[in-house]
């Protein structure tokens, strides 16, 4: 009976409905919901490279000795030349 009553209600719904109207329905979500799923699949690869990069880091000229040859370590004697 309750199955019945429900068809009752949802009929003036369908009269109401739009045929005209475009939504993005089932197709819509599982696009999406796969795209975003790309997208954590990516991150998550792109996070776990990145922590594998290792690089050396130039040495801080301060932490040097002070035997002078601070400016021999960055290219080009580490002094810049303007003009």
């Amino acid at each position: 009976m309750s199955a019945s009553l429900a068809i009752t209600h949802l009929v003036p719904l369908a009269e109401e409905f739009d045929k005209n109207k475009v939504t993005p329905g089932v197709l819509g979500f599982i696009v999406f919901a796969v795209m975003a799923l790309a997208v954590w699949a990516l991150m998550k690869s792109m996070n776990r490279h990145m922590g594998r990069v290792d690089f050396p880091e130039a040495e801080d000229p301060q932490n040097r000795s002070g035997d002078g040859t601070e400016a021999s370590a960055a290219p080009g004697g580490g002094k810049k030349k303007n003009g």
